[in-house]
């Protein structure tokens, strides 16, 4: 039961419930079994998952008294999602996508990815782990053969009092790599060693938007990973590309992506380097580009890292910029989602204060159409990224 005035979020039909709306736990659920939600006044409000150890308390299942948590009720969130990627997986004729997006497609706490035949998927939830045998269950009917591989080794299970899991779940397959396609291009993933799930899926829109500015230009990739990016690039005529990372093992693969799409003898370097020290360099030098691609990590975990994390950007960005030559373009991005859309441009324009260059946004670029964002879940928000011209 809810205290008074706390289930004004769920009337709206927010997923979460944080510990201090809640008055009273009637009985004694289990970690991630399914409770009824109640106002302070006694009236029904919701089925959810009950996680004692998180801040979030409860994780809304369903909005339907009527409906219950059962194997049939993740059968049609599933069938729902296939549904509603269909457009996309076709347009794209993708073998990579986002089959999941947890409490966008009202599976809180619920990640699973395809990667040709093989699915990836993390359950980071209470509810999600309670129920990981029916989740099983019902994508191994939906798709016979497949492999299943878990990804739940991250940090976040920990808040839910949850161990780190990695692994198949289903009859191991031979490898844990595959390659999938994205608008006729190949891609190589480790779903067992590569980043997520595997792969950076969200930026797939992204990667096609760099190469309708690419042919002919001067590009540095930084954050490359596994140089999805360039290879965009590189097929769409770029002059030269250079693909900066920390990782030698991602730049390995970026090679190897290079060359499974027969584009090995396209102008492309590798360098192993951190990009804010390469960005220095550069400067000192006096090096310059036609177009940068600034796409790093997650640089805000929580609102304590906030501040950090935006002097983070705006040093990145300032650097940059100052890297372009005149008319160059910048495609920056954060995949913080307590980075607000209004913030993220403010850093950036910041930046080009430091930078001393004039510029203005020429596009918006948000995370790829299978990654939906629910109108009741604006949490679902994360990837931003826009493309500035700078005079």
């Amino acid at each position: 039961m809810l205290n008074p005035s706390r289930e004004k979020s769920l009337l709206r039909r927010h997923p979460w419930i944080f510990s201090k709306a809640v008055n009273k736990v009637i009985g004694n659920p289990l970690s991630g079994e399914t409770v009824d939600i109640y106002d302070s006044k006694g009236n029904w409000i919701a089925k959810g998952s009950y996680s004692p150890n998180s801040q979030i308390r409860v994780r809304v299942w369903t909005f339907d008294q009527k409906e219950l948590v059962d194997d049939e009720f993740f059968r049609n969130r599933i069938k729902a999602a296939q549904i509603l990627r269909q457009k996309p997986i076709a347009d794209g004729g993708l073998t990579g996508y986002r089959l999941i997006a947890g409490e966008s497609d009202n599976l809180p706490g619920v990640t699973i990815d395809v990667y040709d035949n093989i699915i990836s998927c993390q359950l980071l939830s209470s509810g999600a782990d309670f129920h990981r045998h029916a989740i099983v269950r019902i994508l191994a009917e939906l798709y016979p053969n497949y492999g299943i591989y878990e990804r739940s080794d991250v940090e976040v299970r920990k808040k839910e009092g949850l161990p780190l899991v990695k692994g198949w779940i289903t009859e191991p397959k031979d490898s844990t790599e595959v390659v999938i396609e994205e608008h006729g291009i190949k891609i190589k993933v480790d779903v067992d060693k590569g980043h997520k799930t595997g792969f950076y899926l969200d930026q797939r829109d992204s990667r096609v938007a760099a190469a309708r500015y690419a042919k002919g230009k001067t590009i540095l990739n930084c954050f490359s990973y596994t140089g999805t990016f360039s290879l965009h690039c590189a097929k769409a005529g770029a002059k030269e590309v250079s693909n900066v990372d920390v990782s030698q093992p991602a730049l390995d693969l970026a090679k190897e992506n290079l060359e499974l799409n027969g584009l090995q003898d396209c102008n492309v370097n590798f360098i192993k380097q951190d990009v804010f020290k390469l960005l220095r360099q550069y400067r000192e030098e006096g090096k310059k580009f036609d177009m940068i691609i600034l796409d790093p990590p997650k640089f805000a975990e929580s609102k304590a890292q906030l501040n950090g994390a935006c002097r983070g950007y705006k040093d990145i960005n300032m650097l940059a910029m100052q890297l372009l030559n005149k008319n160059g373009i910048l495609f920056t991005f954060s995949c913080s989602g307590l980075m607000e859309t209004g913030l993220f441009q403010k850093v950036v324009a910041d930046a080009a204060l430091d930078a001393h260059r004039e510029g203005r946004i020429i596009e918006r670029l948000n995370q790829a159409a299978d990654h939906p964002i629910s109108l009741n879940y604006p949490e679902g928000y994360y990837l931003k990224g826009l493309i500035c011209q700078m005079d």
